[in-house]
């Protein structure tokens, strides 16, 4: 039975939806590609998710955080002679042997202090330095992309920075409150009908709900993927949905007791490895034409801190997925890791620049001009060459 009490509260809250939400763009799509993003915030520790077990100070580096080499039961899994995946990279050890993977160690953004906000803005506003850009990279890209009204979604309670500017996004992230009946809401879609305004909202808002499915009733809120990809794989399978997602996920700053093969930091690992190979289960077909981005601030100092764990770094490493990766292979131009070889004497030197790695991405899965990226995506940044050869050729 539908009363006066709940017919109000449920008008409330879709008024409160529909006003909120940013209008769905739906595309007219140019191509099948489609691109997710995932940024990890707090600093992932790349000599731990992709150690190089080959660099001869490696293990006397890392001390109790050396994982066990891949000849070892339980030990790293083996890429090549150099690098190695953490044990709980699973699925992305799969995925490499099937030249869906390609690794990218020592990268990092242009950014050279260790504050986490002024690190995650340099890494999504594309630019040198945190103040210079309040837009977003991905959102700027947007514009580069001819003809085609190419929808973006932000699966998040809000919009990252990355995906903010001019260029129409929108976003959704799972409800904590539960969902009203059906009678419900088409009584109030009909005391909306003729407003303009919110009768457009809400049924964009509806239909997105529709999109996402049961994944709209998963948990929330720890950090982690969990349903979110199910929701994203929902979004960018359907034939009129968006191609580009951007997802988050928090924790993984680890001052202390950070752990080897087994802990915190491996605990983390295990569930973005099970995200990524959800999103490959139920993205289907669509995987083949799909690109999977996960990048971090920065990355964490070689050696051990006093606490366990590893402080605040600076080089790091990235993951490139899908079934439309080049993959099967880690591409580095290893700096190593003596004394001189560090950065400051304390991090993994970077000697790539991940706007290099975006802008090869954009350029070659997504079609978005060379010079477009130089002067609007990423403005200044024409000796950034884009890397060549991360995307199967058609």
């Amino acid at each position: 039975m539908v009363t006066r009490r709940s017919l109000l509260a449920a008008s409330a809250q879709c008024a409160a939806l529909a006003a909120a939400a940013p209008r769905l763009v739906l595309a007219d799509h140019p191509g099948d590609a489609r691109l997710v993003f995932v940024i990890l915030r707090g600093a992932l520790d790349g000599l731990a998710a992709v150690p190089p077990y080959g660099e001869p100070r490696y293990a006397a580096l890392r001390g109790e955080l050396a994982l066990a080499s891949p000849t070892s039961t339980g030990g790293a899994l083996k890429l090549d002679g150099m690098f190695a995946l953490h044990p709980s990279f699973k699925n992305l050890h799969a995925l490499y042997g099937s030249r869906e993977l390609a690794v990218l160690h020592a990268v990092a953004t242009p950014y050279r202090e260790r504050s986490h906000f002024d690190g995650q803005a340099v890494l999504e506003n594309g630019g040198t330095a945190a103040p210079a850009l309040h837009d977003g990279w991905l959102n700027r890209s947007l514009g580069g992309l001819g003809n085609a009204r190419e929808a973006a979604i932000a699966v998040a309670d809000n919009v990252p920075l990355v995906l903010r500017g001019d260029r129409p996004v929108t976003s959704w992230a799972p409800s904590r409150l539960p969902d009203a009946p059906d009678d419900t809401l088409e009584r109030i879609m009909d005391l909306y009908a003729n407003d303009a305004l919110l009768g457009a909202r809400l049924r964009d808002a509806l239909a997105t709900k529709e999109m996402a499915g049961d994944a709209g009733g998963g948990a929330r809120g720890d950090g982690q993927l969990g349903a979110l990809v199910s929701a994203t794989a929902k979004f960018l399978a359907a034939p009129d949905g968006p191609r580009i997602a951007v997802l988050e996920a928090t924790g993984w700053d680890t001052h202390a007791n950070q752990g080897a093969e087994q802990g915190q930091l491996a605990a983390r690992l295990g569930g973005l490895d099970a995200g990524i190979g959800a999103l490959k289960r139920d993205l289907g077909d669509a995987w083949k034409h799909t690109a999977v981005l996960v990048v971090t601030e920065f990355g964490r100092t070689v050696a051990v801190n006093g606490t366990r764990g590893t402080d605040h770094g600076t080089g790091t490493c990235a993951f490139l997925a899908g079934g439309a990766v080049k993959g099967g292979r880690v591409i580095a131009d290893w700096p190593g890791l003596t004394e001189r070889d560090l950065y400051q004497a304390r991090d993994l030197k970077p000697t790539t620049d991940l706007r290099a790695v975006f802008k090869g991405v954009l350029r070659d899965h997504l079609g978005v001009a060379a010079v477009t990226l130089d002067e609007q995506v990423f403005p200044g940044s024409a000796a950034v060459r884009a890397r060549d050869g991360l995307i199967r050729s058609a």
